[in-house]
């Protein structure tokens, strides 16, 4: 959207952080099987290419560590054309979530998801 770009005519990187931030959060949520996840930590962002207007942006997450309460995501947004289908990387990340209860105390994550992820998790159990 036109709000979106700055005058240089590039999408402003504060606002695609916070894309990235909400669509990991839903990716998180999804995972763990809760609507209540917070953002704990976002790694380097490393913008690596200017995305004008007319070009899609997606947005793709990869689990890279399940901890009891913690999930640790590689976040990777590519913009492509609408034209040709084709994608390129233009931002690379790392988030970490905390699954918390309704006060926003911590909350473990399901045993049967902390399984699934066991091979990358931080504990064994």
């Amino acid at each position: 959207m036109t709000r979106d770009i700055g005058v240089s005519g590039n999408l402003f990187g504060g606002i695609m952080m916070a894309w990235v931030d909400e669509a990991a959060s839903v990716f998180a949520c999804q995972v763990c099987h809760t609507p209540n996840m917070v953002t704990l930590k976002v790694e380097e962002v490393i913008f690596k290419k200017k995305i004008k207007v007319g070009y899609l942006i997606r947005i793709y997450a990869e689990v890279l560590q399940m901890g009891r309460s913690s999930i640790t995501l590689a976040i990777e947004a590519r913009k492509g054309s609408v034209y040709s289908g084709e994608e390129e990387v233009m931002l690379n990340t790392r988030v970490t979530f905390v699954r918390v209860d309704e006060a926003g105390d911590p909350t473990p994550i399901p045993s049967s998801v902390r399984e699934r992820y066991k091979h990358l998790s931080k504990y064994n159990s």
